[in-house]
Order: structure tokens, then sequence, then C-alpha cells
């Protein structure tokens, strides 16, 4: 027996042995079960529908994308196009300025943390030792 054959939009054992489980599980799922076997005919033209319209939106997205994240794209103005050139070259240096100071800091909390573990454990081992000696 094929699966789409059983789980077809009607009202076949399957389908409604499912909707009584979802009513019985979670009414939202044996509404949804319902849904499909009275509308689910209808799905496969409403599921073309919207994943063309998706397709429409993301491909439309990708091209407003590719348009304004290319920061070198030319402006027709000279002048302005070198201006534009220098400052995302200096912001570029500072990201990297920045990026330097985020890993110093990084190594410098790294190494207190290991710092005040080693004194955690220098102080077990002390106590411990004179623990162990009396």
């Amino acid at each position: 027996m094929n699966q789409s054959a059983l789980l077809r939009p009607a009202w076949t054992p399957a389908t409604v042995a499912l909707m009584v489980l979802g009513f019985v599980v979670f009414w939202p799922l044996g509404l949804a079960m319902l849904a499909y076997i009275l509308f689910g005919d209808r799905f496969n033209s409403f599921k073309d529908a919207a994943n063309a319209s998706v397709d429409d939106v993301v491909s439309k997205c990708r091209d407003w994308k590719s348009f304004t994240a290319s920061p070198m794209r030319d402006s027709g103005n000279i002048a302005f196009d070198e201006w534009r050139r220098a400052e995302l070259d200096r912001l570029e240096a500072e990201r990297r300025r920045l990026d330097e100071m985020r890993s110093d800091f990084e190594n410098y909390v790294r190494e207190l943390r290991r710092a005040k573990d080693q004194d955690e454990f220098d102080r077990f081992m002390r106590e411990r030792k004179t623990s162990a000696s009396q």
C-alpha cells in the first residue's frame, strides 16, 4: 500500500484515526487534520501558489541585498567615491583595532581566571596537606 494513498484527503480509516488522535493529544492537531480531510485536495494548488510567492520574495530580497551590500559600487562622482573608499578603509582599520582589543581583553580575562583557579588549587592543596598531617 502506498503512503500517499493512506493519507489522502478523504474520509479513510487512517485519516479519521489521525484526526481523533489529534483531538485527544492536542485539539489544534485534530482541527488541522479535519481541515486536511475537508480541504486537502485544494492544498496542492495553494502550496504551489505559496511556494511561488515565497520564491519571488526571496529572490527580491537577494537582489536588494546584493544591490545595497556592494559598498564599492561607483556612484559616478569621483570625489565622493574616493571619500567613501577612505571612510570604509578607516572603518575597517577601526574594526580590526577593536577586534584586537577584544582579543587582548579575552586573553587578560582568561589569564585572570587561570590565576584565580591556580590560587584556589594551591589553597586546597595546602589545606589538604595540613589536614592530612594532623
